[in-house]
């Protein structure tokens, strides 16, 4: 568990008034308790936060780098906390917030407390505290079972986001003694699997090769998700035009063209010139909707051969792997990206028709907002510097 968080209240009092007599003050606590609150502080993260000078306390360069970090996580809690009484920001744990988090999520006290590997009292018992000091109510229960007040929500995010900063803290001061603390998670979308994120990597584990990254594939609703949540720094893959929401940042790095593939062998490929119409008499493997994938196939191509429901003979995946299989022992056709369909060459062959509003933006999206630690810039740089066709690309 991080830090109490009136601690760092406390650390952040003393940083900003340099006098732990002050800092007693504006925390309306003794001066003892803030000389041993600095002592506990120092003592978990192992380094000295303060230097004493004739005009007083200072921050260190480590205690600046947590001061930093602490700060950010404190504004996003209290910005949750504004309309709540002011009790719950001296009076709220992290333990408590993480009761608030899982329960918000799953919207139970019993999965809550089995996801948390406590009991079912023990976490009903600090949600609870949280919403007496908080003055409002964070669950409610009807038939249904039980939702999240829109107050719980924007205080689990923030508690959630508050959380990653602090992590995010704690690599960076391990930085400064030259140790390595932390990891990199990756949400990796389909384009980017297919050799721009490895290639990525392996650049990356020639300066840090002992450094944990975790890459995380799935659907992009899910990684949006997770990304805004804290649980993942960035997701690699198709940008989404416009942004679906305004807490994300988008980064363009190069573009891509979405293609026709087919087993080698079909018979359009014994064509001389293929038209989109042409395409209209053979069954296709398509993206799930609402994939930009799918968008520009669905805008393309003739209206009776990707009408989903209308059009039996579609199937849908978002797995390479199922559409080459499907189409190596078929004459049906897929839509998928260049960069993909040239991984796949030996078994796919690119058709050659072109289509209409193909192209389409790759890159990076991220937390708006998000300061990366040492590590992470360092991979954030990798990943521009091996983007598909190097700094023409962009």
């Amino acid at each position: 568990m991080p830090a109490s968080l009136r601690h760092l209240r406390m650390f952040l009092a003393l940083g900003r008034d340099n006098s732990v007599t002050r800092a007693a003050a504006a925390c309306h606590v003794s001066q003892p308790a803030v000389t041993q609150a600095m002592c506990k502080l120092a003592k978990e993260t192992g380094q000295a936060l303060f230097q004493r000078s004739p005009q007083g306390l200072f921050l260190t360069e480590a205690g600046k780098v947590l001061a930093h970090r602490a700060s950010r996580a404190l504004r996003l809690l209290d910005a949750a906390m504004a309309d709540m009484d002011r009790p719950i920001r001296v009076q709220a744990t992290w333990a408590q917030l993480s009761a608030l988090i899982a329960v918000s999520e799953v919207e139970n006290f019993t999965l809550a407390a089995r996801r948390l590997g406590l009991a079912q009292p023990t976490v009903h018992r600090s949600t609870s505290m949280l919403e007496q000091a908080a003055g409002t109510v964070f669950f409610q229960r009807t038939a249904h079972g039980l939702i999240t007040t829109r107050a719980a929500q924007n205080l689990a995010q923030a508690a959630r986001l508050a959380l990653a900063e602090l992590e995010q803290a704690a690599s960076d001061l391990a930085a400064l003694d030259g140790a390595e603390a932390g990891r990199i998670v990756l949400g990796a979308l389909p384009l980017s699997r297919s050799g721009w994120l490895p290639r990525a990597v392996l650049e990356f584990r020639k300066t840090r090769p002992r450094f944990p990254v975790e890459i995380i594939d799935g659907r992009y609703d899910e990684l949006l998700l997770a990304l805004r949540r804290g649980e993942i720094d960035m997701v690699l893959g198709a940008l989404r035009l416009p942004s679906p929401i305004d807490d994300i940042v988008q980064e363009r790095l190069f573009d891509d063209e979405v293609v026709v593939v087919a087993r080698h062998g079909h018979p359009l490929l014994r064509r001389g010139k293929i038209e989109l119409a042409d395409l209209a008499a053979f069954p296709w493997v398509m993206p799930r909707r609402p994939t930009p994938i799918r968008a520009i196939l669905d805008a393309a191509l003739p209206r009776p051969q990707i009408a989903g429901h209308e059009s039996p003979g579609v199937i849908e995946t978002s797995s390479v792997i199922v559409l080459r299989e499907l189409l190596r022992g078929s004459d049906q056709l897929g839509g998928v990206s260049r960069l993909q369909a040239e991984v796949e060459a030996e078994a796919l062959a690119i058709l050659p028709v072109h289509l209409p509003g193909a192209l389409r933006p790759i890159g990076l999206t991220t937390r708006a907002g998000w300061e990366p630690t040492g590590a992470q810039r360092e991979f954030l740089a990798v990943l521009r510097r091996t983007v598909p066709g190097g700094g023409d690309a962009l």
